[in-house]
């Protein structure tokens, strides 16, 4: 079999490279491109490109693959759908949560809701037309079914480089301390870190750090909780180095989340064997085991938080054991040699009903 593998942003490369060499590992001919090199459409910056497929179908016409792996819904994905190859959609976000969010915050005047209306279109025409879409979890998976209840659909695990995540000295925090590492740029996940103060007030002799912020919703958090002395911000880190110094220090890792499809920050401090609670939104409950692996708080309830912190920073045979657990479970079900047979085993199955 021949696999080509398209990556969507320039940030996740990195990342499906990754896959693509663990799949070439298990044998199988795998060719990576960045999508937007090959196949392309409004909207879009490259102007002189659009609507031209030569590129593309140079690409097809050489490789020749037997199917197409894509990790966002574009132009690439149509491409290949024209093409009639087999293509799978790797989704890994709440696509329609995510786009709602976009028009009521970035997206708010009529030329960008026009724009992101387009390619809305665009990735619809993907998930309606792919042979297969694959969720990172049970509960995309159940949102990807209230759209398209007859599309075909497999869960695939995110892979983690567990060799990435490693002790390293080289910052100093006040402990006991709690890490929070999360972006605010969805309100629909954001706003779960209003119930902070409640938490801060009732833990004064603990320590919470926030690496991340950004987006639309920075300034609003920050406003609530920079006038408690025990909250500290620490901006966006280096990654992974400066991230990895981070997750080192701290004494327990905190996702305060309204909605997450994963939380790879949970499966990132896990494997550096950190004690993690999050709050049991969305599919958290899948990456947390409670009570086992780590816990999971109430969505809401800033007093069951509390509850689950002061129990992991008090008690450090519970702790450690959890952490252990969670270390294994990470590395046992997130690594990208997992990935790569499990991506195949999908393929295969598909290819093989439709002969």
């Amino acid at each position: 079999m021949k696999l080509l593998i398209a990556a969507g942003a320039t940030q996740k490369f990195v990342y499906m490279k990754a896959l693509s060499d663990a799949v070439s590992q298990l044998g199988v001919e795998c060719k990576l491109v960045k999508e937007s090199e090959y196949a392309t459409g409004f909207p879009s910056k490259n102007i002189l490109e659009w609507f031209s497929n030569k590129k593309f179908k140079k690409l097809i016409s050489e490789f020749k693959p037997d199917a197409v792996f894509v990790d966002r819904q574009s132009h690439f994905g149509l491409e290949s759908i024209k093409a009639g190859i087999p293509l799978f959609v790797y989704l890994r976000g709440h696509f329609w949560l995510e786009q709602e969010w976009a028009k009521k915050t970035i997206y708010k005047d009529p030329i960008m809701k026009t724009v992101i209306n387009l390619r809305a279109k665009t990735a619809e025409e993907c998930f309606r037309d792919c042979t297969a879409i694959l969720p990172i979890t049970k509960y995309l998976e159940g949102v990807v079914k209230e759209h398209y209840p007859n599309k075909p659909t497999d869960i695939l695990l995110e892979g983690m480089d567990a060799s990435l995540w490693y002790p390293q000295e080289g910052m100093n925090l006040k402990h006991p301390c709690v890490g929070l590492l999360q972006y605010s740029n969805w309100w629909g996940k954001t706003k779960e870190m209003m119930i902070l103060p409640k938490v801060l007030e009732a833990l004064p002799h603990v320590t919470f750090y926030w690496v991340g912020g950004g987006g639309a919703y920075e300034e609003k958090i920050l406003s609530l909780l920079e006038k408690y002395d025990n909250f500290k911000f620490l901006g966006r880190l280096q990654y992974p180095d400066q991230v990895r110094q981070y997750l080192t220090e701290i004494d327990v890792y905190a996702l305060v989340t309204g909605l997450d499809t994963l939380g790879v920050t949970i499966l990132e401090a896990s494997l550096m064997k950190k004690p993690v609670v999050a709050t049991d939104a969305a599919a958290i409950p899948e990456v947390i085991k409670n009570g086992i692996t780590g816990y999971t708080a109430k969505e809401g309830d800033a007093v069951d938080l509390v509850e689950k912190l002061t129990i992991l920073l008090n008690d450090k045979k519970i702790a450690s054991k959890m952490s252990i657990a969670g270390y294994e479970f990470v590395k046992n079900n997130f690594s990208w040699d997992k990935m790569a047979t499990d991506l195949l085993s999908v393929i295969n199955k598909h290819l093989n009903k439709a002969k």
